[in-house]
């Protein structure tokens, strides 16, 4: 019989979550926590994140923090290196680190869009690539695990003003596709899934109201947040705590069949 209590959960996993020094990074370090796992927390904001570690081993849970940028490759072989020399193993990795920026299209620069491209697509490329090295077989943890990558509603839909993002995130998508068909080809005992949430209340989140604003794609802030809020039809934004259980379902053996699809919370933006 399937014992549905134990399946939510994650006790005695090891997680790696990039970007989790604070906002919807550090919501899923919490609920990993909470559900039974323990966490590397990286990020390039080290007193954030030190602060995030101490506030959740003052709850109970096992953390630690480690300095991580994910566009660097060798950072990248470290974390995952100090992941298991902490913790013996390596089950769960978020590739949750991201940024965004706001600019029509003929007047995004190419700077602005190639750093979103390196963080939010090379990093999570990164991420997967040394994810699972490390967990399929004969690697240092080699006992198979999850990878979610977090994207977007914005990896699905267009909006005006935020052509680098897009992109970005809709690679994450595809990029997250071929991940999973070929390690379930290779028996790797990994699976890839994606995540794609509408505007969380967040910093990022309100950033992405102010920038309708600073676009003059609205008068001020109430309007465009307003406008935001009427286009999910569930009336709210989400919360980082509706991002972190959707993560949890996916790192965990409820969702042991589930690889190569993209969970899409949104409160019905999409589907309006």
């Amino acid at each position: 019989m399937n014992d549905i209590n134990k399946a939510f959960r994650v006790d005695g996993k090891v997680a790696l979550i990039s970007g989790a020094a604070r906002g919807i990074g550090a919501a899923i370090a919490e609920a990993l926590v909470q559900a039974g796992a323990t966490v590397l927390i990286t990020d390039v904001l080290d007193q954030v994140g030190q602060d995030t570690v101490a506030r959740l081993r003052k709850a109970g849970g096992k953390a630690e923090f480690h300095h991580h940028d994910v566009t660097n490759e060798a950072q990248w072989e470290s974390a995952v290196a100090a992941a298991v020399k902490h913790f013996g193993r390596l089950d769960i990795v978020v590739n949750n680190a991201g940024i965004e920026t706001a600019a029509l299209l003929t007047q995004c620069t190419v700077e602005d869009f190639r750093r979103v491209m390196e963080v939010n697509v090379t990093g999570v490329f990164l991420g997967l690539k040394h994810a699972v090295r490390a967990m399929a077989p004969g690697g240092a943890a080699g006992k198979g695990g999850t990878i979610i990558n977090m994207s977007s509603v914005a990896g699905l839909i267009g909006t005006t003003g935020h052509i680098a993002y897009h992109t970005s995130k809709g690679a994450v998508r595809l990029m997250t596709k071929a991940a999973a068909v070929e390690c379930a080809q290779l028996g790797t005992g990994i699976r890839v899934n994606s995540v794609h949430p509408a505007i969380v209340s967040t910093e990022m989140g309100t950033n992405f109201i102010q920038h309708a604003v600073d676009l003059q794609l609205a008068p001020d802030y109430a309007t465009a947040e307003g406008a935001f809020k009427a286009a999910h039809p569930m009336g709210r934004f989400g919360e980082p705590a509706d991002v972190a259980n959707a993560v949890v379902y996916l790192a965990s053996d409820a969702s042991r069949w589930v690889t190569g699809t993209e969970m899409v919370l949104d409160g019905g933006y999409t589907a309006a």
